[in-house]
C-alpha cells in the first residue's frame, strides 16, 4: 500500500481516529479510579495504549495490506494526537504526557504489529470481529481488579554529590539556610520544562536537632522539614512532610504530587566529606516513596526526577560557596 498517495490517506487516518476515539472514552471513563481502575494502572498505562494501537493497524488492514513498518509507526499517530487531546482539555499535565509517552508508543506499536500479524493469518471475519472484541474490553476487565495483585508500596534512595573547593564551614553555612534562589542561579534542566517547580529558598527555625526549615519552591509548594541530624560541618538530616494538600493542581496533578497517593519525599540528608587539597564532597541523599500498580517504571521517573532537582541545587551551593570563600 502506498502510504503517499492522497486515496489511502483517508483509510489511514480513519484507523488512527478510531483508536484515537477509544483512548479517549477510556481515558474519560478511568477519570474516578472507582470506575475501571483509574489511570495510575497498569490497565491503562500499558493496556490502553496497545488497545489503540491494535485499533488502528486493524481498521486498515481489513481494508487493505499496507506495510510491516506502517504497523509500527502509524498507531504513534493515534497515541501521539490522544496526547494532545489530552493537553488541551488539561485531563493531564506536562509531566503525566511526558511520563506516559515512552511506554505508551512502545505498547501501541506492540498491539499494531500484533493487529498486523493476526489479520494477515486469520482470515474469517467473524474471527478477527472475536479477537477485536476480546482485545477491545481487556483494560476494562483488569483494570478493577489489578490493585490488589499489584499495588506496592516502595521506598529508595537517591544520592548526588558535587566537589566543593571551599572550607566546611562555608559550606556548612549554604546548606544550612538556602537564601533566595535568583533564577539565573538555576542551571537549565529537563525536568523543569516538563513542568516540575524550581525550588527557590530554605528557611530554619533555630541550629539544632528539632529546628524547622521550610524549603519552598516554585507554584505554590512547601516542604516541612524537621531536623534530626545536626552534626556541624559533617551532617544535616531532616524528615520531610510535603504539603500536598496545599500545592495547586496547575502546578501538580494528583497523579505525581508530591505527598499525593502515588509519590512522596521522606527524608533528606547532607553529608560533608573532607578531601585532600582543601576540597568538599557534597552528598545529597533523598529517600523517596512510590505507590503504584507499576512501582518499577515510577520509580525509574521519580529517581531521575529527584537526581535532576538534587543536581541543580549541589550546583546552587557550590557557586555561592566557591563565591564566599
Amino acid at each position: 500500500m502506498d502510504v503517499t498517495s492522497s486515496a489511502n490517506r483517508p483509510l489511514l487516518i480513519s484507523g488512527a481516529v478510531v483508536g484515537l476515539v477509544y483512548g479517549l472514552v477510556v481515558r474519560l471513563g478511568m477519570a474516578s479510579k472507582h470506575n475501571w481502575g483509574g489511570v495510575m494502572t497498569a490497565a491503562f498505562l500499558f493496556g490502553v495504549p496497545f488497545v489503540m494501537g491494535f485499533l488502528t493497524i486493524f481498521v486498515v488492514e481489513r481494508k487493505r495490506q499496507i506495510s510491516i513498518p506502517m504497523w509500527i509507526l502509524l498507531p504513534w499517530l493515534t497515541v501521539l494526537a490522544g496526547a494532545v487531546g489530552t493537553a488541551v482539555t488539561f485531563l493531564e499535565g506536562t509531566i503525566c504526557i511526558v511520563m506516559f509517552l515512552p511506554v505508551g508508543l512502545v505498547c501501541a506499536s506492540t498491539g499494531g504489529m500484533i493487529a498486523g500479524v493476526i489479520m494477515r493469518l486469520v482470515k474469517s471475519r467473524m474471527h478477527n470481529g472475536a479477537i477485536m472484541g476480546c482485545v477491545l474490553f481487556l483494560p476494562l476487565f483488569i483494570g478493577p481488579f489489578e490493585r490488589g495483585v499489584l499495588l506496592r508500596t516502595e521506598v529508595h534512595e537517591t544520592q548526588t554529590t558535587i566537589d566543593i573547593h571551599a572550607p566546611a564551614e562555608v559550606v556548612w553555612r549554604n546548606i544550612e539556610r538556602v537564601p533566595k534562589i535568583a533564577p539565573e542561579e538555576l542551571p537549565p534542566s529537563w525536568s523543569r520544562r516538563i513542568g516540575f517547580p524550581n525550588p527557590e529558598e530554605a528557611t530554619l527555625s533555630y541550629e539544632g536537632v528539632g529546628g524547622v526549615r521550610h524549603a519552598t519552591f516554585s507554584g505554590g509548594v512547601l516542604f516541612i522539614e524537621n531536623i534530626d541530624v545536626w552534626e556541624p560541618q559533617k551532617r544535616l538530616g531532616f524528615s520531610i512532610h510535603a504539603q500536598g494538600d496545599q500545592i495547586p493542581a496547575t502546578t501538580l496533578d494528583e497523579h505525581v504530587r508530591v505527598g499525593g497517593e502515588y509519590f512522596d519525599v521522606l527524608r533528606g540528608e547532607y553529608k560533608l566529606e573532607s578531601l585532600p587539597g582543601g576540597v568538599i564532597r557534597l552528598h545529597l541523599l533523598s529517600q523517596q516513596k512510590v505507590s503504584t500498580d507499576f512501582n518499577w517504571y515510577a520509580r525509574a521517573w521519580s529517581d531521575a526526577i529527584m537526581r535532576d532537582l538534587q543536581n541543580r541545587i549541589l550546583l546552587v551551593i557550590q557557586r555561592r560557596a566557591e563565591a564566599r570563600r
